[in-house]
């Protein structure tokens, strides 16, 4: 009766226990991870959860250090500086005992902003495979925050990553800015590089900033943040765009004649009614008008039979907005949306010598549809290629209203910062590189104040001190103008320049390794290269020119106005021509009209005869500033700038 009873008792004491757990297994953030980068030089903090009152034990190179967890089961542990160095392995003992391995000690870089800092490596394969190959370098390590947001609160974690050592394989999926960065600084210093890759293309600044720092200098992004917090709101919105998005692809699938009868990707389709036009090119500007919908285009090409019986690529430049491509009635690849550059594997049995038929469905869901002007259209096997630049034959397969827009709730305010930065702030960093603005062009007047706040929010909720800050200046986009204007994306970049008044920042200049036809530029070397620079002085104190000349002070001589620069480093240069172009100057009537110019003695003299009493200069004006040529002898470009506040 005694052992029956007992046992009754034990069988009862374990299904309590499973029921109602005594004890919680100690856990830790996913940044606390193998393979992780430690922050050199500074006490570094170690943090997790486990059951309240627990003890939390970490042993880590020589080190020994406890603590116990809080009411909440929060624990946080902080060891010594150290110098760089490792591998080394972690224990973190609770009831339960964790290793962690392969950890080095290094410097960390915060790598955030929207999609310029986002894209990968692997977006730009064929521009970047020798560096692909030759990535392998176990010092340099990233990881990439998931992309997700919440209006609630800040987060205590991320729902899922892991740090990646740089290899082949691993780096295709790394931001290609940050994975430059990092490489150049590894190069010099020989120190292991750590990134965080937190980046989301098309979020603006705000998203970025936490509700406390925005409640007062923006009331109205805040009230929005809180508006937000409503999860059943998030889900209506979410669900009508999904609806509305949805009836509208089903009806101009519906609508669609190319797919009723004989499918107009069909080889053998009569085609004797369609009309042509030049590609590039937008359909807007033919008899088709700003329609709305799907059109299809065809040609005939000839290929030569040394391109046949092996793999090729059909190049497509961009296509606004999705494309379906069929080569010979086949199918061969197809993007949903505008900005991807399209590179589609063609199979190797798929090319006849002779004619061979490419067929392309574009849909346009708003604004002008078609092909982006000033890119690749080709097909290429090996060292052979068949340009496919001029006359297509095009036919309307459905016209459609415009599709009104998405509500990307995940680029409200707030709801990045808390999703995609909080899990960041206990984990310790050399400083942070910001590659954004091409989403706050609309207001860029206020981006100067908004892009300060987020650094001084950031810098206080780390309570790290004022960390370098890098920041990458937007690059030239867009059609030129013939003549001196407004940009906002001028305005913008100017909002960027102002940003360096605060200690410990600098900036990348980009104006000249842009795209005007393109708002994701390839040159990502470049960029990381330049930021690199900016680290060397900011972060290391290295003696080294980082930027190139910025705007410094006028002066009015007669009927020409004299620019003093800083950063001139060895002396001012024109790069590629005779005389720095891109400068305007304005008389009293605030009208700007191109400008001579020269440079003399670390000088940059400006000049209109037709202006007897300038007033004001303006250099690089413009949102894709065609003949801006002032660099410095380090070969850094000049900075945008207008002395004038009009």
């Amino acid at each position: 009766m005694y052992t029956k009873n007992l046992c009754g008792l034990l069988i009862g004491v374990i299904l309590c226990c499973l029921a109602n757990p005594m004890y919680a297994l100690v856990k830790l953030p996913r940044l606390v991870s193998n393979g992780m980068v430690l922050q050199r030089n500074t006490p570094l903090k170690i943090w997790g959860w486990a059951d309240p009152q627990e003890k939390v034990t970490i042993r880590f190179h020589g080190f020994n250090r406890s603590t116990v967890s809080d009411a909440n089961g929060d624990w946080q542990v902080t060891l010594p500086s150290m110098k760089a160095g490792g591998p080394f392995t972690m224990l973190i003992k609770g009831q339960n005992t964790i290793e962690l391995s392969n950890i080095l000690v290094g410097d960390v870089w915060l790598c955030a902003g929207q999609s310029n800092m986002e894209h990968t490596l692997g977006s730009f394969y064929w521009v970047y495979p020798t560096v692909i190959a030759n990535a392998a370098n176990p010092n340099i390590r990233e990881f990439n925050v998931p992309e997700t947001y919440n209006f609630i609160g800040p987060q205590k974690d991320f729902p899922s990553g892991n740090w990646e050592e740089a290899n082949p394989k691993n780096v295709y999926n790394w931001s290609a800015v940050a994975y430059f960065f990092g490489k150049y600084l590894y190069a010099k210093y020989k120190v292991p590089v750590g990134l965080i890759n937190s980046s989301l293309g098309g979020s603006p600044a705000e998203a970025w900033v936490s509700a406390d720092a925005l409640k007062t200098p923006f009331p109205r992004y805040y009230a929005e943040a809180q508006e937000f917090k409503n999860t059943a709101l998030i889900r209506e919105i979410e669900q009508k765009d999904f609806q509305r998005t949805k009836a509208w692809y089903t009806l101009l699938q519906q609508k669609d004649e190319g797919y009723k009868g004989i499918s107009w990707y069909s080889p053998s389709l009569n085609t004797a009614n369609w009309d042509t036009m030049a590609i590039p090119g937008y359909w807007a500007h033919t008899s088709l008008g700003m329609v709305n919908g799907s059109v299809w285009f065809r040609r005939t090409v000839d290929i030569p039979a040394s391109m046949t019986g092996k793999p090729a690529k059909i190049i497509l430049g961009r296509m606004v907005d999705a494309d379906s491509v069929f080569i010979n009635g086949e199918f061969v690849g197809t993007t949903g949306y505008q900005y991807p550059r399209r590179r589609y594997d063609i199979p190797a049995h798929l090319l006849k010598a002779g004619a061979n038929v490419i067929v392309i469905r574009i849909i346009s869901n708003a604004g002008e549809g078609g092909f982006v002007p000033d890119k690749q259209y080709a097909i290429v096997a090996g060292n052979t290629t068949v340009n496919l630049v001029g006359e297509w034959q095009y036919h309307l397969g459905a016209a459609m209203p415009p599709l009104m827009g998405q509500t990307f709730i995940r680029w409200k305010p707030v709801g990045l910062f808390n999703a995609m930065i909080a899990p960041l702030l206990s984990y310790r960093i050399k400083g942070a590189v910001w590659y954004q603005g091409e989403s706050n062009t609309d207001r860029p007047v206020e981006y100067k104040k908004l892009l300060s706040t987020l650094i001084s929010d950031w810098r206080a909720k780390w309570d790290e001190g004022n960390f370098p800050f890098l920041l990458v200046q937007l690059p030239n986009f867009m059609p030129p103008k013939k003549e001196p204007s407004n940009s906002d994306w001028a305005l913008l970049r100017e909002s960027q320049l102002d940003a360096l008044s605060l200690p410990n920042t600098a900036m990348a200049v980009t104006i000249d390794i842009g795209e005007w036809n393109d708002i994701h530029p390839v040159d990502k070397k470049d960029v990381g290269k330049r930021l690199a620079l900016a680290a060397e002085k900011i972060a290391y104190g290295d003696p080294v020119i980082y930027s190139g000349p910025l705007y410094k002070s006028m002066k009015i001589e007669g009927n020409k106005v004299v620019i003093s620069f800083s950063h001139t480093g060895e002396g001012l240069m024109v790069k590629g021509s005779n005389e720095p172009g891109c400068f305007a100057v304005a008389g009293q009537d605030q009208h700007f009209v191109w400008a001579k110019a020269k440079i003399e003695n670390d000088h940059v003299i400006v000049w209109n005869d037709t202006i007897q009493h300038p007033v004001a200069v303006r250099y690089a004006w413009a949102d894709d500033p065609v003949g801006a040529k002032l660099y410095n002898k380090e070969g850094l470009p000049a900075s945008p700038f207008r002395t004038d506040h009009w």
